[in-house]
């Protein structure tokens, strides 16, 4: 099994210098990486990866299958063992691709979820502006509904980034892109009164830090943490959709659609690479129009 994790540790050094991939996407590699790596060990006693052939992998995605794993989750899978197996080629660690003639599985086309304006509304007045804990997460809240980011985009934010008198936030995408979103006054007003008045007593004595958004003790958030504040807050407005780390982000690409935004203008916000990645949201604008038609129309 080392010779196995060796190789994999080679690729992703080898990623995170030529393709300055994020900590969290060369994490999902990783996860991705290893788990295939242990089932053809352990499964299938392949003690280095020369020794795999499609086969091999063929089984490993069947065992995927079988314990329920989606489309998408296997497409990643194949996605990844794929780049690897590339990798392992060119580098001359093996002779051949077991993956060259693998098919990805057919996408499963599930919309995002998302919420309502209203339920934003009551989502954003969930934490208690009586402590510093709840003034920040207002301003998170805000921030990432009126901006789109991602959870993992917010948590880099540094106290450089967000401009307030100008009301904009640089923002750092994937592979490093740069991007400038607007900010709204609400999320603007929100940054204000959390800089002010809740970030110093949240940092109290601990050592200052670039950190836009910090925890109790004075630190940069974790994704996980992040996500969990926004559950929490979901469970006290009484919202019974199923809370994801990107609804906010999904339900400001929405709503911006839905109030007749230009579908470029809403890809440059998100910072999608491609037009159809963003394409996704119309889909989401005509279902919920036609559930509103369905329900308040006479004679629908």
């Amino acid at each position: 099994m080392q010779a196995l994790k060796d190789s994999i540790d080679d690729y992703l050094h080898f990623i995170k210098v030529e393709r300055q991939l994020s900590d969290n996407t060369l994490q999902s590699y990783k996860r991705d990486l290893i788990a295939y790596a242990r089932h053809i060990h352990y499964e299938q006693h392949i003690n280095a990866f020369h020794e795999a052939v499609r086969e091999h992998i063929l089984l490993y995605l069947e065992s995927l299958r079988t314990a329920g794993k989606s489309s998408k989750t296997i497409s990643r899978q194949i996605s990844s063992i794929r780049s690897f197996h590339q990798f392992l080629l060119r580098e001359k660690v093996t002779d051949q691709d077991p993956t060259v003639h693998l098919e990805m599985p057919k996408k499963e086309q599930s919309l995002p979820k998302v919420l309502s304006v209203e339920e934003i509304e009551d989502l954003i007045a969930a934490p208690s502006i009586e402590k510093p804990q709840g003034v920040r997460d207002i301003a998170i809240l805000e921030i990432m509904y009126g901006s789109g980011m991602r959870i993992s985009e917010l948590i880099e934010l540094n106290l450089e980034d967000i401009h307030i008198t100008m009301g904009f936030v640089r923002v750092f995408g994937k592979g490093g892109k740069e991007r400038i979103i607007p900010l709204g006054r609400g999320a603007l007003k929100a940054c204000s009164t959390y800089l002010e008045e809740a970030r110093p007593k949240l940092l109290g004595n601990a050592p200052k830090n670039d950190a836009f958004f910090i925890t109790q003790r004075g630190k940069r958030f974790t994704r996980q943490g992040c996500w969990k504040i926004i559950k929490e807050h979901a469970e006290t407005a009484n919202i019974s959709k199923e809370i994801t780390p990107h609804v906010l982000r999904h339900s400001f690409a929405t709503h911006l659609i839905e109030n007749g935004a230009d579908l470029r203008a809403v890809q440059e916000l998100l910072g999608h690479a491609d037009i159809s990645t963003t394409q996704i949201y119309t889909h989401v604008s005509k279902t919920r129009l036609s559930e509103v038609y369905k329900q308040f129309h006479p004679r629908a």
